[in-house]
């Protein structure tokens, strides 16, 4: 019973943080007055400060302290920190100028990008079935980039990106709190520095707004840190398999924010090319849920076998 309400939980936990960050576009649009890379800084500096609330208030700071000081651990968050960075400075970018629906396949893509990564970097190996859905994938990307004129670069930037912070935090070694919090504290200093420079140059939007912004400013890092921690409790009651399905809420979301709530372009081209990158994800999930269960009768088989 209790391993059940556990489990029942994390799935909560889990659509609790991707609906969060399915509608965080909305957040942003609130504050489309103020520049890409001011927006990230606030971000980086609230959020840095939520987390260390966070560890402080769980009385983590001893053991904080103590892991941050190894300076392989220290190399590796460097390099998360800038593909973090990337990313959170894309998106920003992208939701204020009127490019959600191109955010949203950056995360729809992003697992099979992923996968792609692993193949390449870390010598994974792929069934031959899995290689249908992933050119199916490319044909989608290729095909979308000759109705928007051009390669989805936010997409293509965000999916890169994700997966390759993905491909280090594979090889980190803290948890997510702890990952997040060095992270953000590897970033602070060049985004205060950026944000006393802009203030400095009458362009800062702390303080020199109205005070909903700042309110809004400071909030970026409760919207960064609640998601977070709400998907680090999930990731830790249920599968990651239940996880990875779970996950397309977030950009099904922003999908429909952008067509309906903000609405951006989306014709029948868009939709087939979308459709292609759909029916991509539906197959590999398919091909992984056959693959396991015949796995699954393979053990079940084996047990049999010695059993007689």
């Amino acid at each position: 019973m209790g391993q059940f309400i556990g489990r029942n939980k994390g799935v909560w936990y889990a659509i609790g943080a991707y609906v969060s960050w399915g509608i965080l576009p909305v957040y942003w649009k609130w504050l489309h007055h103020v520049p890409a890379v001011q927006l990230l800084s606030h971000r980086i500096v609230w959020s840095f400060f939520a987390l260390l609330i966070v560890i402080v208030v769980s009385l983590r700071w001893k053991d904080f302290q103590s892991v941050i000081r190894n300076p392989r651990i220290l190399r590796i968050y460097l390099a998360a920190a800038v593909l973090i960075g990337i990313n959170w400075l894309t998106y920003v970018w992208a939701v204020n100028s009127g490019h959600i629906i191109e955010c949203s396949l950056g995360y729809y893509i992003n697992p099979l990008f992923s996968v792609l990564i692993g193949v390449i970097f870390l010598h994974e190996h792929m069934r031959p079935r899995q290689w249908i859905p992933m050119g199916l994938a490319a044909v989608g990307v290729i095909y979308l980039s000759a109705v928007y004129g051009s390669l989805p670069w936010i997409a293509l930037t965000l999916a890169l990106s994700f997966g390759f912070y993905g491909l280090v935090k594979k090889i980190a070694p803290l948890g997510s709190l702890y990952g997040l919090t060095l992270e953000t504290g590897i970033l602070i200093l060049p985004a205060i520095c950026f944000l006393l420079y802009s203030d400095a140059a009458g362009s800062g939007a702390f303080l020199h707004r109205d005070p909903l912004s700042d309110i809004l400013l400071i909030g970026a890092g409760i919207v960064t840190t609640i998601p977070l921690l709400m998907f680090a409790s999930a990731a830790q009651r249920i599968p990651l398999s239940l996880v990875g399905i779970l996950q397309y809420i977030s950009p099904t979301i922003g999908l429909f924010i952008g067509i309906f709530l903000y609405q951006e372009p989306f014709t029948l081209l868009h939709m087939a090319g979308y459709g292609m990158v759909w029916a991509a994800l539906v197959l590999y999930g398919l091909e992984g849920y056959i693959a396991h269960r015949a796995e699954i009768e393979a053990v079940n088989e084996a047990s049999m076998n010695d059993l007689l």
